[in-house]
C-alpha cells in the first residue's frame, strides 16, 4: 500500500496494543517505504514493543497523516533547518523533499545533539554535503539549555538571517527557547515553522 502525505507530517502508529505519535522521517517521493525514528526507551511502551517484540511481518496500524509542519514551496528564500536530537526525523523528511523538488538556492542543516551518539545519521548528512553544492551540514554537540547560544551561532554564520526561512524541530524546551530567541532578534514569525516532539 501507499500513503499520501506531506513532508514533515505525523502518523499515529499502533503495534501490539502500544501507540505512539511520530513524525514521518522519509520523503513523500517514496510513499511505499515509510521511516520513523524511535528512541530506545525503557519507559516508553511503544519503544519497548518495537525493540522487544515486533518482528518482520507483524501488523502495525497507521492513522493519519496529520500536522502542518510542512514546506512552503512557494517561498523564494533559502532554507535553514534546525533539529535537536530526534527533531531530525521531520527535518529529514523536509530536507529530502526540498532536495527532490530542487526547491531552494541554499539549504543549511544545523543538528544539535544533547545525547551521546545523538547525530545518529551523521554519515547520511555528510554524504549530502559531499554530493550537493547547495547543502551545508553543521553537527553540534550541545547541552539542553544551550538553545539561545546555538541560535546566536546560526545568526553569526549566516550574515542576514532574515533572508531565510527557518524550520525548527525538537523537544519542547529547545523549540520554545529557540523561538523566543529568534523573536527577540526580530526574526519574522511568517518565516519560522516549528514542531515540538
Amino acid at each position: 500500500n501507499r500513503l499520501r502525505f506531506l513532508a514533515g507530517q505525523n502518523l499515529t502508529l499502533t503495534a501490539g496494543g502500544a501507540s505512539a505519535q511520530l513524525p514521518i522521517a522519509s520523503c513523500p517521493c517514496d510513499d511505499r517505504n515509510l521511516q520513523f525514528h524511535v528512541v530506545r526507551n525503557a519507559e516508553d511502551s511503544f519503544a519497548q514493543q518495537v525493540f522487544g517484540s515486533l518482528k518482520s511481518g507483524d501488523a502495525v496500524t497507521l492513522y493519519g497523516p496529520w500536522g502542518d509542519f510542512v514546506l512552503r514551496a512557494d517561498s523564494p528564500r533559502s532554507i535553514v533547518f534546525v533539529a535537536c536530537d530526534t527533531g531530525f526525523a521531520p527535518i529529514k523528511s523536509l530536507l529530502e523533499h526540498a532536495m527532490a523538488l530542487d526547491l531552494s538556492e541554499r539549504l543549511y542543516l544545523y543538528w544539535f545533539a544533547t545525547l551521546p551518539a545523538g547525530h545518529y545519521l551523521d554519515n547520511l548528512c555528510r554524504s549530502w554535503a559531499g554530493a550537493l553544492d547547495n547543502f551545508s551540514y553543521v553537527p553540534i554537540a550541545a547541552e539542553p539549555g544551550d538553545a539561545p547560544a546555538l541560535v546566536g551561532r546560526i545568526a553569526t554564520d549566516l550574515a542576514d538571517l532574515h533572508a531565510f526561512d527557518i524550520y525548527l524541530a525538537g523537544p519542547e524546551a529547545f523549540v520554545r527557547s529557540s523561538t523566543m530567541t529568534l523573536r527577540e532578534q526580530g526574526f519574522p514569525e511568517t518565516q519560522l515553522t516549528a514542531a515540538i516532539l
